[in-house]
């Protein structure tokens, strides 16, 4: 039988991939923790269940939504991406990056929603920003292939402009780093790069996924920048606030939430599977003098249906007061 991923890396080389980006012992660990399919849905990662992970439950989602003649509406809701806008206002951002601009793209979950995917892919060449980062959730599944969702982020990279770092999520298999690198996004798997702008330097840090997978490590990631130097996270999940912004951060992206996605009028979520305060779910929001924004998404989970909260991806703009 034809291997569903077909065409990806072979598993020994992603195996030596990732000892060589990762160590032995954090490939090692992730990968084991994804083999153990019997935690899909009870027990394991931050909170006890996940309804993501319920494979169950999108039928039954699809089915109400039907029956109330609701599911076409939330289709088109779920297609109508929209460019959103926040400024990051600073007095410890350098004088050189005053102006800078992060397009923040989130939960594209690629092999979902085609006409959502479309959408982001006509929008994106007529944004205007410095780097882009992709704050996790490439896949729809939280287990299983992952060819359809690494086709449909190559499609969405390839109208990208200027360097693309991003992170894992909770859907995302490590297995899928390789190819994802080979379309132009630099994945942080607790690590941190440098971006230059003369002798000026600002230092973006990423995560792997603090939500379900538990491999996360702030510290690691957050060693190599100098004491006082402006530093950006990127956290899959926004739920590690606290150790964000104890850890010095400036700024921290996040995704994750959908922001409920299926909402009530005025956008209050019914529920946002996270453990983190309401404020926290999408959005801007500060924490500890850290400024962070939750992204509601690109894409949709679980069923590509949203009411009251429509897709976003975001352009965040560094500025001195």
């Amino acid at each position: 039988m034809e291997s569903p991923d077909k065409g990806l890396w072979a598993p020994e080389e992603i195996r030596d991939f990732l000892n060589g980006r990762l160590g032995r012992l954090h490939a090692r660990q992730r990968l084991g923790i994804e083999s153990e399919h019997d935690a899909r849905v009870f027990g394991q990662g931050l909170h006890f269940f996940h309804i993501e992970s319920w494979y169950s439950i999108h039928s039954v989602i699809r089915t109400v939504l039907r029956l109330s003649g609701l599911y076409r509406r939330g289709q088109r809701n779920a297609a109508n991406v929209q460019v959103r806008r926040n400024t990051v206002v600073s007095s410890r951002l350098p004088d050189a990056f005053d102006g800078f601009t992060i397009l923040h793209i989130s939960d594209l979950h690629a092999d979902m929603n085609q006409p959502a995917m479309q959408r982001v892919i006509a929008l994106l060449p007529s944004l205007s920003y410095d780097i882009c980062v992709l704050t996790g959730d490439f896949r729809g599944s939280t287990f299983g292939p992952f060819a359809r969702a690494i086709e449909g982020t190559a499609e969405v990279a390839a109208v990208l402009q200027g360097p693309s770092y991003g992170v894992l999520g909770n859907h995302d298999t490590i297995r899928m780093v390789p190819a994802l690198e080979a379309m132009g996004i630099r994945i942080l798997l607790n690590e941190c790069v440098t971006i230059e702008r003369g002798d000026s330097r600002l230092y973006l840090a990423g995560i792997d996924d603090a939500h379900f997978f538990r491999a996360d490590n702030i510290e690691k990631a957050g060693d190599p920048i100098p004491e006082g130097a402006f530093a950006v996270l990127l956290s899959h999940t926004p739920e590690v606030y606290r150790q964000a912004a104890h850890a010095g951060f400036d700024v921290m992206l996040s995704g994750h939430t959908h922001g409920g996605q299926i909402c009530l009028p005025g956008g209050v979520a019914i529920t946002i599977d996270s453990n983190l305060p309401r404020r926290f779910g999408a959005g801007a929001w500060t924490h500890e003098g850290m400024a962070g924004y939750t992204s509601v998404g690109a894409g949709s989970s679980t069923v590509a249906a949203r009411f009251h909260c429509l897709p976003e991806i975001t352009l965040h703009r560094l500025q001195r007061p």
